[in-house]
């Protein structure tokens, strides 16, 4: 597939994505780490026009001059943007006429990779996936902000990604030894991939399988949202703090487990893989087990052994630089190594990850007590 074919399936999708709303459905943002999903439509698209538009295509006219301000993320090098906090405040620009920008963004990245497509391969790949990631957030943002209408609405009626069961089971031993890890190989990777680095490893035993609802509940049922023994002390402190007493959407009625879904609210399957877990929740549960969460480290050198893609997997180590990592110049810089604090890596995919945007070095991060991703367990023996 070539890069225009490429780009034009990508961007599609993400309309795809939002296929399914009604238009009321694009504007609530019910908490700051949810974002709409007209903000996401409208940012996915200024990011094409303010890194690759506004400096490869002569005399490009930018949409709007306001929408830098409205759709900026994070990237301070480029200007001034709202807070992450008030996207849901932005009733205007309307629906439409986001999708008229997108639109209008498409057709001048087609003019721009017809005239010189090599010149910006590497920018518009990076764009691609950065749509991509947004792609997956659509996703759990939208099932947030449906999770939070007292109806429970449905979003896609044919989605059963929380029915997902293990089709592996047992551990796998990976053995003593000098490992590498990081990115090596050809195609896309993201910056704190690199530089591929040597680690020592002892020898341990891991999970081919992820935790599953059943085992989880017994968690629950034992008490672990009651002792503190289990929690790291800033766990503890969530806990009690918010109330914590079961995985993100559980709801208990009567004596049945109940989750919302995209499809709506179901009866939870205790053999499917458990899912929207905090980091906090999967070190206690590790805990109450006897065991522990992998490192990133031992996570990748035992990939290719293990059934993987369905959850995003917390690891036991702190999203850091690896050795000779370097940000890139200007705002592209930003994308990543600005973050390396407080975050914790998961490894892996999830079911709501797209196609094509996974692979074993991929290094997913995020604070320890979000658990609105698709994220999942996998255990190591002590």
């Amino acid at each position: 597939m070539n890069l225009l074919d490429r780009y034009n399936t990508i961007r599609q999708h993400t309309e795809k994505i939002c296929s399914l709303l009604q238009t009321e459905d694009y504007i609530p943002q019910p908490v700051a780490f949810v974002s709409p999903p007209k903000w996401h439509l409208a940012h996915s698209s200024w990011f094409f026009e303010e890194f690759i538009l506004t400096k490869y295509l002569p005399d490009y006219k930018v949409y709007d001059d306001d929408f830098g301000y409205l759709f900026n993320s994070y990237y301070n090098n480029v200007g001034n943007r709202t807070f992450r906090a008030d996207r849901g405040a932005i009733t205007r620009p309307g629906v439409a006429q986001v999708y008229e920008y997108r639109k209008y963004v498409d057709m001048h990245m087609e003019i721009l990779l017809q005239l010189k497509a090599d010149e910006v391969q590497g920018l518009v790949e990076l764009g691609l996936n950065h749509e991509q990631q947004h792609q997956e957030l659509l996703i759990t943002d939208i099932k947030y902000i449906l999770s939070c209408n007292p109806l429970s609405p449905v979003y896609d009626e044919d989605n059963s990604w929380e029915n997902r069961e293990n089709k592996a089971s047992g551990y796998v031993s990976v053995p003593e030894g000098i490992y590498e890890i990081g990115f090596s190989g050809e195609g896309f990777s993201y910056d704190n991939e690199s530089g591929r680095h040597k680690v020592y490893l002892h020898e341990f035993e891991i999970s081919n399988s992820l935790v599953t609802n059943g085992e989880y509940m017994e968690f629950i049922e034992a008490g672990g949202y009651e002792n503190f023994n289990y929690w790291l002390d800033e766990g503890w402190s969530w806990v009690n703090q918010d109330n914590i007493k079961a995985p993100l959407y559980w709801h208990k009625t009567g004596n049945r487990w109940m989750q919302f879904t995209l499809s709506g609210l179901k009866e939870i399957n205790k053999n499917a893989i458990v899912t929207h877990i905090s980091f906090y929740e999967a070190a206690a549960f590790a805990e109450w087990k006897g065991m522990r969460l992998p490192t990133e480290f031992e996570w990748e050198a035992a990939h290719s052994k293990l059934e993987w893609g369905h959850r995003w997997e917390w690891t036991n180590s702190a999203y850091l630089p690896y050795p000779g990592f370097a940000k890139p110049e200007g705002a592209v810089g930003e994308y990543n190594g600005k973050f390396m604090v407080n975050q914790m890596v998961l490894r892996g995919s999830s079911c709501a990850t797209p196609a094509h945007h996974s692979r074993p070095t991929y290094r997913n991060f995020f604070h320890p007590d979000e658990r609105w991703q698709f994220n999942g367990i996998r255990l190591v023996k002590k």
